[in-house]
């Protein structure tokens, strides 16, 4: 599947028709991340993370493999600022100004790349 992908094996049709199931897929995986970092503040992200690092070698030479990418480096990203955040729990009252600042970072890049993805647009990664 991959090599169809990128190189267009097989009919038009079929390159086609495998690009939007990757498309597909990688809307699945924003909704997901999406769940996950509402109800449970990114914590179950760990699991959607594991799909997009196994799913991302699939669509490489494609736009969607710029989404993948966008996901996981918004997941680890996001793991640093909650772990900065729990870290300055133990000294001042600073870790909420951070928590938040990182909900708010981590909630634009997933509608970002969500909205990007429906658009046609890679990332910038």
């Amino acid at each position: 599947m991959a090599q169809e992908l990128v190189h267009g094996h097989g009919h038009g049709n079929e390159h086609e028709h495998g690009l939007e199931d990757a498309k597909q897929f990688a809307r699945i995986l924003y909704v997901a991340h999406g769940a996950t970092f509402l109800f449970s503040l990114g914590t179950l992200s760990i699991l959607v993370l594991i799909v997009n690092y196994l799913r991302r070698p699939e669509t490489a030479g494609t736009m969607v493999y710029s989404h993948h990418t966008w996901m996981i480096r918004s997941f680890w990203f996001y793991a640093l600022w909650m772990l900065l955040g729990a870290l300055l729990w133990f000294t001042i009252v600073l870790p909420f100004v951070v928590w938040g600042i990182a909900w708010i970072w981590m909630a634009y890049r997933i509608i970002r790349g969500f909205l990007d993805l429906n658009n046609n647009r890679p990332m910038p990664v």
